[in-house]
């Protein structure tokens, strides 16, 4: 019975396609399993040495700062090809 529950909830969902596509290669679990692993691992350096945080802050907001600019950059030559667009 709950399998029939479960073909009739997929058969309803409309990101079903892409969830079985996702199940069914191999190597999807390995992607989802990296990133915790990572984390739990960033979390008990954190615990060892709590002065490490700061550090990953600095890091991170200076990789944001770039993508930033890199991101305005792009938006500037896509509105200079357009002809459109401020500035």
């Amino acid at each position: 019975m709950m399998l029939a529950q479960t073909k009739e909830t997929m058969a309803q969902c409309p990101m079903a396609s892409m969830c079985k596509g996702m199940v069914e290669k191999p190597h999807s679990r390995l992607v989802l399993l990296l990133p915790g692993l990572l984390l739990i691992l960033v979390g008990v350096i954190i615990l060892i040495e709590p002065r490490i945080l700061v550090w990953l802050m600095a890091a991170v907001a200076i990789i944001l700062g770039i993508l930033f600019l890199m991101i305005a950059n792009f938006v500037h030559r896509m509105g200079q090809q357009s002809g459109s667009g401020p500035g």
